[in-house]
């Protein structure tokens, strides 16, 4: 595969292309159970969409929705016509399940092929999936798309870091897909075995499935002398493939001609400017077995003003900055673990790993940030770590506004989880 002409697309190509794509998709998703009730309760059709900005007069929806129709209930084709199911990572109640057809599957890979091209990879490299296979999205989402791209991919799943190692040097690959603090985690153990990670021959990594702060991205390219892209995708919407950097590396560009994006006030639902924060809300426009309309995905993000330096017209969104669901309010103050994380990562004496706990003391919520420092810096002179302790307090106080606890403790002394990390405990009381 080469450059996708879809990438090309001018603004008003792709508003008649949404125009025409998103008729489609009312029409097609009226054949669910779901759909089919609330579109009639909405009183909106495929006529009634005459631009891309008519999907405001369409119904949100959301993940409750999703659950309430679990299994089947926003199937538009017969099971029949089905080849794949994956479903959501979430651990509380019931799981949301998508579906594709054969279509589906191509368009997916193709998407995704479009986002490695774009970021510099080609059919000469070797891929290494660093990324769960089975239920989860990002492992063979990402594999279909490597494949598609024409790449030697090697499916090696999550974890065991000696085979990584071992598959990344026998086999020269250049290019891996894996978890932001998986792969900082992997720097430390390569760092324990004697290897430095700069010596591998990793030109470019695809980073993503988790918020990460571009400090993080910086790290881990320095460690790996490689370059990092991020990228964004969720089950619901396929999975990785909806948005992905260019090498110019200043927003992830969300294809439009396969999706439509709106960034709303979450409290009022209302479109914000461009470059405000607001809860990003997607309606597919290819999906043949399980298109979804507004769905609210709960992250937040803003599309970046003007145009990319790359040429290319499909919109940019910035990194997510967190979930309106992980806001953490501490002594009435709103905080969101991405900002603790942009803080430690900008400081060369923090490790790979931190952990936000929440605990309370009488009636007071208490906010302890534990933090790993790198073997060179942790060393027995109680001045110079006091100190340090002191530099991160005055650091996270001034950039969250209330003052932390902070307990400085060993490499490698947290725990570190194959999936996406786990940055906030909460001990508190359930009230």
């Amino acid at each position: 595969m080469h450059f996708d002409p879809a990438e090309a697309l001018s603004r008003e190509e792709i508003a008649s292309l949404q125009t025409a794509r998103l008729r489609e998709t009312i029409e097609r998703a009226a054949r669910s159970p779901f759909y089919a009730r609330v579109l009639a309760e909405a009183g909106v059709g495929p006529d009634d969409i005459k631009s891309p900005q008519d999907i405001r007069r369409l119904p949100l929806t959301t993940k409750q929705h999703l659950r309430a129709s679990y299994p089947y209930g926003l199937v538009t084709v017969p099971i029949a016509d089905l080849v794949r199911l994956h479903a959501s990572s979430g651990t509380t109640g019931s799981p949301t399940a998508v579906f594709y057809t054969e279509r589906d599957i191509r368009t997916w890979a193709s998407l995704m092929a479009r986002c490695m091209h774009m970021a510099g990879v080609r059919r000469e490299d070797v891929f290494q999936n660093m990324s769960g296979y089975g239920l989860f999205t990002g492992g063979l989402g990402i594999h279909y798309g490597a494949e598609a791209l024409g790449c030697l991919t090697i499916p090696a799943g999550a974890g065991n870091s000696r085979r990584q190692v071992k598959l990344i040097r026998d086999f020269s690959v250049s290019v891996v897909h894996i978890i932001p603090s998986y792969a900082l985690h992997f720097a430390d153990f390569l760092q324990s075995e004697g290897i430095s990670p700069a010596s591998l021959p990793i030109r470019i990594a695809l980073i993503g499935a988790e918020p990460h702060t571009e400090e993080t991205r910086r790290r881990i390219e320095g460690l790996y002398g490689c370059r990092a892209f991020n990228s964004y995708g969720l089950s619901e919407m396929n999975g990785p493939g909806v948005a992905f950097e260019c090498t110019e590396q200043q927003g992830m560009h969300l294809w439009e001609d396969a999706f439509i994006a709106e960034i709303l006030d979450p409290n009022t639902f209302e479109p914000v400017p461009d470059g405000e924060l607001g809860e990003l809300v997607l309606t597919t426009l290819t999906r043949e077995g399980m298109p979804v309309i507004r769905y609210r995905t709960r992250d937040l993000t803003r599309f970046i003003p003007g145009q990319c330096a790359c040429g290319r017209a499909h919109r940019r969104i910035d990194r997510i900055a967190g979930r309106t669901d992980d806001m953490l309010i501490i002594k009435g103050v709103n905080i969101y673990p991405m900002q603790v994380e942009q803080i430690l990562m900008g400081m060369p004496e923090v490790g790979s790993n931190y952990l936000i706990e929440l605990t309370r003391d009488g009636h007071m919520d208490q906010f302890t940030v534990k933090v790993e420092i790198t073997e060179d810096f942790f060393v027995e002179d109680m001045r110079a770590l006091n100190a340090l302790r002191g530099r991160i307090v005055t650091k996270l106080r001034d950039e969250l506004l209330i003052t932390p606890r902070v307990e400085l403790v060993q490499h490698g002394s947290l725990p570190v989880t194959e999936g996406k990390a786990q940055r906030v405990s909460d001990l508190r009381p359930k009230d």
